[in-house]
Formats: structure tokens, sequence, C-alpha cells
């Protein structure tokens, strides 16, 4: 690193094909890189869709007003062919008055955006991988398995995993998946989420639950995050039936959305006064929210996907329930309460079990927030991001 670059620090452009912000997963990824980034001293901006809204300090970029596309949701869409080629334009006027020295690209279309307007700005490109495309679009229905439109998205997804000059992986077993499909190991390094420990902590579970209208003797299990299929909502909702038929005494606040369907779910399986959902939460209220709970849980199906609300949930103090995999094991370590993957019976027996222990939830909770300070801070993250970011500048030179 010159002296210049100490002072000044570097000039990064992301790249966000998506909504930014509307309080999820990968927004918050987004967001809490580019702000620890600039706690260090570098300028970065984001070029994102003309949704969302923006979150201080971090400036955004944002293409023209398209007033009928309205979908804030996680999930792929048709419109977002010539939704990224707004995103492109956008990009290269921000870049020709920004002059960055790198360009980040979230997602598979911020890679493929990014790939472009970096050969035309002639500066090296990193692309955050946060799982994979097809898989995420076979996730939500976009297509069948093994069709032509399948195969296709697989083929194109291949090409991009290809194109940048470094990729971030938001897990370990990302990285693996990659390498297993033939990048090269230098290439590839894995960088999971981080979480604000002196945002994201115990607030008060009485002031919480007082916000939310839940007695305070009820023991209640909280969930923030998308409602779907794979991050386990549906699941969540079988589980609270057979806790109920086991005569437990448990409460289940999901807090996110869409939430509409779920309720209607929630009402046909009689869980009136057994689960409340919240809609969507906005990120700043989310560590009041989540200081309500006895235990945290999160039933996400995916196997490589980051699963960045643990560290939430982790940074809060709250026990954790969720499924086997070495994604959960890499954030939670030896304090997490492990469950067969998909197993309904097993994750009810693990709730009723961790709410009757309230000591040992306690006492775990206070190691996983120990956890979350020692090992997962976002100032610890950017600090690594930075050193890989100057590695790959020296080697474009």
């Amino acid at each position: 690193m010159s002296d210049q670059q100490a002072q000044t620090g570097l000039r990064i452009l992301m790249i966000a094909p998506t909504p930014y912000f509307s309080d999820r997963g990968c927004h918050v990824r987004i967001y809490e890189e580019a702000r620890a980034l600039m706690a260090l001293g570098h300028q970065v901006r984001i070029v994102s869709y003309h949704l969302g809204r923006d979150l201080e300090p971090v400036p955004v970029d944002r293409t023209i007003d398209v007033p009928w596309y309205e979908k804030r949701e996680a999930g792929p869409s048709w419109h977002k062919l010539y939704l990224d080629l707004l995103l492109l334009i956008t990009a290269l006027l921000s870049g020709f008055s920004f002059r960055p020295q790198l360009i980040h690209g979230h997602l598979h279309e911020g890679a493929l955006v990014g790939w472009l307007a970096a050969k035309l700005l002639r500066v090296p490109l990193v692309f955050d991988y946060q799982g994979s495309l097809t898989g995420e679009s076979l996730n939500h229905g976009f297509f069948k398995p093994d069709s032509l439109l399948h195969r296709l998205f697989k083929a194109v997804e291949s090409g991009i995993n290809r194109l940048a000059d470094l990729v971030l992986t938001s897990s370990t077993p990302g990285r693996h998946e990659l390498l297993s499909n033939g990048l090269l190991e230098e290439r590839v390094v894995s960088f999971p989420d981080g979480v604000d420990t002196m945002v994201f902590r115990p607030l008060g579970r009485s002031v919480a639950r007082q916000r939310l209208g839940i007695s305070e003797d009820l023991p209640l299990v909280v969930y923030l995050g998308l409602l779907n299929s794979y991050q386990g909502t549906d699941l969540l909702l079988d589980t609270a039936v057979l806790l109920k038929e086991r005569r437990c005494t448990f409460h289940l606040l999901l807090m996110g959305f869409p939430e509409e369907a779920y309720r209607l779910k929630a009402e046909q399986l009689k869980l009136a006064g057994f689960v409340t959902f919240t809609g969507r939460v906005d990120y700043a209220e989310a560590p009041l929210l989540l200081s309500a709970g006895d235990l945290a849980v999160s039933p996400k199906l995916s196997t490589t996907e980051a699963n960045g609300k643990l560290l939430n949930y982790m940074s809060c103090g709250l026990p954790t329930v969720c499924f086997d995999n070495s994604v959960n094991r890499e954030l939670l370590g030896d304090d997490g309460i492990y469950v067969a993957p998909g197993s309904v019976e097993e994750l009810a027996r693990c709730i009723e079990q961790a709410l009757a222990d309230r000591d040992g939830c306690v006492q775990r909770g206070q190691r996983l927030r120990q956890r979350a300070r020692e090992e997962h801070s976002w100032k610890r993250r950017a600090e690594g991001l930075e050193l890989q970011y100057y590695r790959l500048l020296k080697l474009a030179k």
C-alpha cells in the first residue's frame, strides 16, 4: 500500500442488482460491507435499482424510475433483463465520474454488469458470490429441474463464475462448491458475513415485549428473515402445530415478508394465539425486536448459501436452533443447537428442550455473543477485504 493510498483509501464501485435497501439478507451484506469499508477510509458508491431506500453514510446511484416494477422480495424475474441493462448504463455513468479503482459486483447479475463496466473502465472486478443463481431460481419455482431453461441458467451461471478477477464466497462450503466446478483456488476466497455487535446487542427483553404486546412470562421463539419455503417457513408452522399438540407452552414470532400467505396458512392450521407475524421489519428495529426472544430459530434448507441471520441472533445473545450443516457450524460453532436437516419432529423436540432449560439457554446465548464479538465483527471482515483489494490491485499492475 502506498502512502497516498493509506491517506485517501480506495474508490470502490459496488453493483447491487436488487431493490437495495429492502431489509433482507443480501442487502444487509451489501450495506455493512460498504459501511465498514468507509469506516476504514475508503470511498464507496453503490449502484442499484430505482426501488429501495438509502442508508447513511453510503451514497447510492439509482437507475431511472420504472413505475410498473415494484417487486422488493427475493427471487428471479424476467424484468431483470432490462433492469440490468439500465443498471449497466447507470454503473458506467457513475464510473466515469467516480473513477473507481475496482468494481465489486454483488450476486451473479452484479458480476455480469460489473464485468462489462470493469472492461470499459479498465479496472479489476470482485464478484461477491452469495449462492447459486440456478439454485435460487429452482427454489422459487422459476423453472423445473432438468428443463431447457434450467440447463441454460447453469451454463450462464458457470460462465459468470469465471468472469471476475476475485470471487468472494459468503461461506466456506460455497467456496468448495466453486472449486469443485473448476475455478482456480487462488481466485476464490471465503468471506462470511459479519455483524455489528454494537448495534445488534441485547436491548431489554421487557421493553421489546411491551412493544410487541407479548406477555413477559411466555417462552418466545423468534425468527427474522424472508418468509418462504426454502427458508423453512412452512416447516416452522408445521413445528408449531406439533408443539401445540404436545401442549408445549410457547409463542412463535415470525418477523419478515412476504407474510400474507403464511398468515392464512397459520389460520388454517389453527395456530391463532401461538404465532405472531410482524411483516417487514426495519433493519434499525431488528435488534430491539430480537431482544424479546428466549430462543432463535433458522430452518434454512440450503447447505451452501450464507445464513447471515445467525450472526444477528448470536450478537443479540440468543441461543439458536438450526439444521446441522457446515454453513451453520462455521458461524455457531459448538454452541449451536443442531437438528437433522428437514426434520420437523426433531425441530420441535429441540425447541421444547431448549425452552425448558432457561439457564442453559442464557449461558449458551452469552457464549454465542462472545463468539460474534471475537470472530465475526464487520470491522474484522472489512480489514480482511481491504487486504484482498490491495492484493488484487498489485497483481493487476
